[in-house]
């Protein structure tokens, strides 16, 4: 049996986090055989080095000359430290030094080409963004040698072929599939455990890319898919998936069991849990999806399982996007006219903004949506400008919004056939004096959303929390 095992900047951030993590590993590698592990860059709060890599490359691209230096002494203090806590003198401690080095001296040049052509193009960012994990995997790979095991640090960029979209590049799995099991398949049937980067990958021409949001947890899936994986097991630093964010509310707690589409929705609507394209891989070919907690591994975190129509009805968990804006058009001379949500929402595409909901009632005299509020002018103006002859003639009143909303969002799977779902939490906001501005539901009722006053989000999170685990 084969288990894929992604492992989060906290789990390899600092040598007391590996040593948890390989024993993780080798734990399971005895339960299951065969075991491939997937690592992110190390991340500890409030320092993670792809934000550092990042940020120094965008500083010298200001015309900074010395922040990025800096950076290059910080990543070789946390990486250096790492490494010596963890490897012998006489093992391989000199060789993985050296290893991390050259991709620090890598960064300084890159940084200084920005520096000094005042060019930071998305392809040279995803180069600098993804040299993070490939120093954490040598260091994770080198430590499990260390204690008698085999094992390979592997860069994705040796399997995963993408398209050239840089930043957010997807598989293509057709080249995917063998290269990867062509690579990885040796070694699991030579009793190795390959250490693969996460996040990045590679296009067609062997160029780097990175994956995206979510890039090392999508790289678990894939290998997940190409492996033909029994489990993928996404380790992070809380017990799973929560019902609501502990830092608002204090008494969230763990869900064991959730669908992928229940898990979809959370994603989409602003929960810090896995996001869907991480899951289209384990969605199409039945692979449960764990999520568990590198810091208190007996808890059996969260198993996202395919949607078979047999979930148990009822709300799970609330979630909430902040710092939005409500944009409406309205106007008495839409009702009837045919086209004008194509146009409205044609005009928003143009701006390259993302709608977030979608509201209209029967009339057809107003359509509202959401969008994220430092783009709300700009979508305001496009719409202006498309309708213009409308609202010359008066058809179209206004094009106005409402800033600083949020979308508070409720998802369950079944709760269509529960009865008394929306009068809840209508009834627990009202009774505390928290105003709905906006209602979205789609006819599965997998979720609800809400549009509030973004002051009122934590208050209306925590009344509708008591609902849900009452």
């Amino acid at each position: 049996m084969t288990l894929v095992m992604k492992f989060g900047g906290t789990s390899v951030g600092s040598a007391q986090a590996i040593r948890e993590t390989a024993e993780l590993i080798l734990n399971a590698k005895k339960e299951w055989g065969s075991v491939v592990v997937v690592a992110s860059a190390m991340g500890t709060k409030p320092i993670k080095v792809t934000d550092l890599l990042l940020e120094g490359a965008t500083s010298a691209l200001s015309g900074d000359a010395e922040t990025y230096k800096h950076t290059a002494n910080q990543l070789r203090q946390i990486h250096y430290e790492t490494i010596d806590a963890l490897l012998t003198p006489e093992g391989e401690r000199q060789i993985v030094l050296a290893e991390n080095n050259l991709f620090i001296t890598r960064f300084e040049t890159l940084c200084k080409a920005v520096l000094v052509l005042g060019e930071l193009t998305p392809r040279a960012l995803d180069t600098v963004g993804g040299m993070g994990e490939q120093m954490s995997v040598r260091i994770l790979a080198a430590y499990l040698r260390q204690l008698g095991h085999k094992a390979e640090a592997i860069d994705a960029t040796e399997l995963i072929v993408t398209n050239s979209l840089f930043q957010n590049a997807s598989p293509i799995f057709e080249q995917t599939v063998p290269k990867t099991q062509a690579r990885l398949q040796p070694l699991l049937d030579d009793d190795c455990i390959p250490v693969v980067t996460g996040f990045i990958a590679a296009n067609e021409a062997g160029i780097t890319t990175t994956l995206g949001r979510g890039g090392s947890d999508f790289s678990g899936a894939i290998l997940g898919q190409c492996l033909n994986a029994q489990e993928v097991w996404i380790w992070t630093d809380v017990d799973g998936v929560m019902t609501a964010d502990p830092r608002i509310v204090q008494n969230a707690k763990s869900i064991p069991v959730l669908s992928y589409r229940e898990v979809s929705e959370l994603a989409f609507y602003g929960a810090n849990v896995l996001h869907p394209k991480t899951m289209r891989p384990c969605v199409e070919n039945n692979i449960p999806l764990r999520i568990k907690n590198t810091f208190n591994p007996s808890h059996p975190g969260t198993v996202i399982v395919p949607d078979n129509g047999s979930m148990n009805g009822g709300a799970k968990a609330v979630t909430a996007i902040k710092k939005l804006s409500l944009i409406t058009v309205e106007g008495k001379g839409m009702l009837g006219i045919p086209g004008i949500a194509a146009r409205t929402f044609g005009a928003v595409a143009k701006a390259n903004v993302s709608v977030l909901l979608i509201s209209q009632a029967s009339s057809e005299q107003s359509i509202c949506f959401a969008t994220p509020e430092n783009s709300s002018d700009t979508v305001i103006k496009g719409l202006e400008a498309e309708f213009e002859e409308e609202i010359k003639r008066q058809d179209i009143d206004r094009v106005w919004a409402i800033h600083d909303v949020s979308i508070v969002t409720i998802v369950g799977a079944g709760m269509r056939g529960t009865p008394g779902i929306s009068g809840a939490l209508f009834t627990a906001l009202g009774n505390h004096h928290v105003n709905i501005i906006a209602i979205a539901q789609g006819s599965s009722e997998c979720s609800i959303s809400l549009v509030i006053d973004g002051k009122e989000t934590a208050e209306a999170v925590n009344h509708i929390h008591e609902v849900i685990v009452a």
